[in-house]
C-alpha cells in the first residue's frame, strides 16, 4: 500500500491556521461527546532527564481515523537550531488499518496547538480583549501570536522571554511579518501588566506567570508546561482563576500547574470547572462575569494531532504534494 510523507516544509500550506481553528473546535466537540478515545500519553525519560519520548495513541470518530503521536521532548533546546518538540504522526484508517500518512509533528503540533488556544480564546476570553501578552518567543510564540490575531481586536502586543535578544528579535520580525508592533519587555510582569490575552509558551520549570500580576477579567492560555513537576503559572494565579482543560483526565495526571498548586493547598478537592468541549456544545457556560480571570490548561489531546494530520492528508491528496513510499501491509 502507499503511505504519503508529509514533511514539516510541507505543512503550513496544508494546514492553515483558520481551517485548523475550525477543525479543532470541531474536535473537541467529538470528544466531549463521546465519540473518541483517549488513552493517557506515556513517556520515557531518558536516565539524564534531558528529555522524553511520548507516545500519545488515539481514536477521532470523525473523522474517522486512528493512530499514534511520538514525540521527543527536550525543554534545553531553546539554545539549539533544533525545536523542543519534534517527531511523528501515524496516521491510519479504521476498516483494514492501512497507514495513510507519515506526517512531521513539529510542524502539526506547533499549528494545532496554537489553534485549539484560538478555540479557548474565542469561548472563554472577553470578545474586546486587545492587549495580548507573549510569555516566550520560540516556535509557539509565532504560532499563537497567528492565532489571536485570528479570534480577538488586538491592538497592542508584548512579548518577553528569558533571553532579551530573542525577544527583540521575534519583536521586529513577527511585527515587521504581521504589519503591526510588538514591544519586547524586560520583565514578564511588565509584557502581562493590563493584558486581557495571556499565552505562557515556554518550556520554564518554575513560574513565569504570577497570578498577583493578572488583570480582572484576563484569559490566559497556559501551553508550556506538560509534566507534574513543571509550571509556569504560579498558586495564586490558579487559585484567583476559573480553570478549562482540554482533558480532565490528563490535566489531573499531568497537569504541574494544577497539581503543583493542589500541592501547596491553593486549590480544593475539584478545581476544573469544564473542559473546553463542554463549554463548546454548551454543557457548560465557560465565563461567567467580565472581571473572573480565566485560564484554559493546554496539555495537548493526540485526537488533536490525528485530525490535523488528517486534514493536512487530504489537502496533499487533493494537490499532489507530499512523497509517497510503498510500505508493505498487502497480504503476500
Amino acid at each position: 500500500m502507499t503511505t504519503l510523507i508529509l514533511t514539516q516544509d510541507d505543512l503550513p500550506g496544508l494546514l492553515p491556521m483558520d481551517a485548523c481553528r475550525e477543525l479543532m473546535a470541531k474536535t473537541l466537540c467529538t470528544v466531549a461527546e463521546g465519540d473518541a478515545i483517549q488513552p493517557l500519553r506515556s513517556g520515557m525519560w531518558l536516565p539524564s532527564r534531558a528529555g522524553l519520548l511520548g507516545l500519545m495513541p488515539g481514536y477521532l470518530g470523525s473523522p474517522q481515523v486512528m493512530g499514534v503521536k511520538v514525540i521527543s521532548v527536550f525543554p534545553g533546546n531553546r539554545a539549539t537550531p533544533y525545536d523542543s518538540h519534534q517527531g511523528a504522526i501515524l496516521l491510519y484508517e479504521v476498516d483494514h488499518g492501512q497507514l495513510l500518512a507519515l506526517v512531521d509533528a513539529t510542524a502539526v503540533t506547533a499549528i494545532r496547538t496554537a489553534a485549539v488556544s484560538a478555540v479557548a480564546t474565542q469561548a472563554l476570553a472577553r470578545p474586546e480583549a486587545s492587549d495580548l501578552a507573549l510569555l516566550g518567543s520560540g516556535v509557539q510564540a509565532v504560532t499563537h501570536l497567528e492565532a489571536m490575531l485570528g479570534v480577538r481586536p488586538v491592538e497592542r502586543i508584548r512579548v518577553w522571554s528569558r533571553d532579551p535578544d530573542h525577544a527583540a528579535d521575534f519583536a521586529k520580525r513577527e511585527g515587521e511579518r504581521h504589519g503591526c508592533t510588538i514591544e519586547a519587555t524586560g520583565s514578564a510582569q511588565e509584557a502581562v501588566d493590563g493584558a486581557l490575552l495571556v499565552c505562557t509558551l515556554t518550556s520554564a520549570s518554575e513560574p513565569v506567570l504570577h497570578g498577583a500580576w493578572l488583570a480582572a477579567g484576563a484569559h490566559v492560555n497556559a501551553v508550556g508546561s506538560c509534566t507534574p513537576k513543571a509550571r509556569e503559572l504560579d498558586a495564586e494565579a490558579l487559585a484567583r482563576s476559573s480553570l478549562f482543560v482540554d482533558s480532565r483526565e490528563s490535566a489531573l495526571s499531568e497537569a504541574g500547574d494544577l497539581l503543583l498548586a493542589q500541592a501547596e493547598g491553593a486549590l480544593g478537592q475539584e478545581p476544573i470547572e469544564a473542559e473546553l468541549g463542554e463549554v463548546l456544545i454548551g454543557t457548560h457556560a465557560g465565563r461567567e462575569s467580565p472581571d473572573e480571570i480565566t485560564v484554559f490548561e493546554s496539555l495537548g489531546l493526540a485526537v488533536e494531532d490525528l485530525a490535523a494530520a488528517h486534514l493536512a492528508w487530504q489537502h496533499a491528496v487533493e494537490r499532489g504534494v507530499g512523497t509517497p513510499i510503498d510500505l508493505g501491509g498487502r497480504r503476500d
